[in-house]
């Protein structure tokens, strides 16, 4: 069986190369690799079908059935029934050797136990546990996470590092002139220290399984290993988007200082909070804007109602029964990557945000991909995602912050 073992991992070794290192091979060495195959299948084969004999012929000795070769008699090896409860010296059957003899034809090739080693018993149901074997569902089952929130609202670009995008905060204005008459030249003031500037960030997870592991792994480990690196790169995308520190790592939307008037400093969530973040927003950046905040602490908004008593919240579920949460009618995305307001939250400390997400640009100069190799100084097969990206806030003046209250 050893070598059975040792087929299969260089077979598993076989197909990792022409995976990983299949545009780098020659024809030759193609060819030098199917050979080989063939070859070991073939051996294996051979062995399997020698095991199945040497299983077969196992089964008519313990059985006492004839075998080819022995005249046609009945097999007179069959030790189980030559087994006599012999007794040890000190009376326990049990400890004897014909006892223990019959107890490994039991084990390893499920002979009976001859009657005087077995005493007269009833199955209950306790007992079928023992009996019917457990089933592995190919399934895992795992604390589930939320993510993908974010990803597909901000806006995504591809540029090489090291792009720029001007930002101009003058605009030229009109003005109403007599006839005939003229106005007077405007410049477009677009100055270098206004660039919005890309760099490259590397995202990298790997998570490497044994070589023995991976030859024996159910598809859904597999499945589960590829969609648990994926979900780990989005989720540390997504953690960026809102509060990255931009150093090695995307700057998040809440590292940015909001336009002055825009902060609103809020004791405990408040219909007040959102009239005045609604009045801070400008006009000019209302369309688009939504509220952003953790789920808890959306219901404590939820649980607001205005000077009539109506809720000021609302939770509506769009064809695909998916909830759709509104605030004063403004939509709400709710993430995790926001703090939850609580009365021990530190003073200073953002808990929601009126913002754009088109406003957010995420660039990334390679997109998030998926590779496997094999290591050759342990035989682990390591299971790889990486990308490489960056992100800012282009525009800063649909953003609105509700704070806890800092101590005056």
């Amino acid at each position: 069986m050893n070598r059975l073992k040792e087929i299969e991992a260089r077979l598993a070794q076989i197909k990792g190369e022409l995976t990983t290192r299949a545009a780098e091979l020659t024809e030759a060495e193609i060819a030098a690799l199917e050979t080989e195959v063939t070859a070991l299948q073939e051996e294996r084969a051979a062995l399997q079908a020698a095991a199945e004999k040497r299983k077969a012929l196992l089964e008519k000795i313990a059985n006492g059935e004839p075998v080819e070769g022995d005249g046609g008699e009945t097999a007179p090896v069959n030790v189980l029934r030559n087994f006599k409860p012999t007794e040890n010296s000190d009376g326990d059957k049990y400890g004897s050797l014909a006892y223990r003899k019959a107890f490994m034809q039991y084990v390893c090739r499920g002979a009976k136990i001859p009657a005087e080693y077995r005493a007269d018993a009833v199955s209950k149901t306790t007992d079928v546990g023992a009996v019917i074997p457990t089933t592995v569902l190919n399934q895992i089952v795992e604390k589930l996470e939320s993510t993908g929130m974010i990803l597909a609202l901000v806006t995504r670009t591809a540029y090489k590092g090291g792009v720029g995008i001007p930002v101009s905060t003058v605009k030229p204005v009109a003005t109403w002139v007599n006839e005939g008459a003229g106005s007077e030249k405007q410049k477009k003031d677009i100055k270098k220290d206004g660039m919005i500037t890309f760099a490259y960030h590397k995202l990298r997870c790997a998570v490497a399984v044994s070589l023995e592991v991976d030859t024996m792994a159910m598809s859904a480990f597999e499945t589960l290993l590829i969609n648990n690196i994926v979900e780990a790169m989005t989720k540390a995308i997504e953690q960026a988007i809102i509060d990255g520190d931009g150093t090695g790592k995307p700057k998040g939307i809440l590292q940015e200082t909001p336009a002055d008037g825009q902060t609103i400093d809020s004791a405990a969530p408040a219909y007040a909070d959102l009239i005045n973040a609604e009045a801070a927003l400008p006009q000019a950046y209302e369309n688009g804007a939504v509220w952003c905040m953790s789920k808890k602490t959306f219901m404590q908004y939820y649980g607001l109602t205005d000077a009539n008593g109506q809720p000021i919240g609302r939770v509506n579920y769009g064809i695909a029964g998916k909830p759709e949460r509104t605030l004063l009618g403004r939509p709400v995305v709710c993430c995790d990557y926001v703090k939850s307001y609580a009365a021990t939250l530190a003073a200073g400390t953002a808990f929601a945000f009126l913002f754009n997400f088109k406003d957010y640009v995420l660039n990334t100069n390679y997109a998030m991909g998926v590779k496997r190799y094999e290591d050759n100084d342990t035989d682990d097969t390591v299971t790889k995602g990486i990308m490489l990206a960056d992100g800012k806030v282009v525009d800063k003046n649909s953003l609105v912050v509700i704070q806890k209250l800092k101590a005056a």
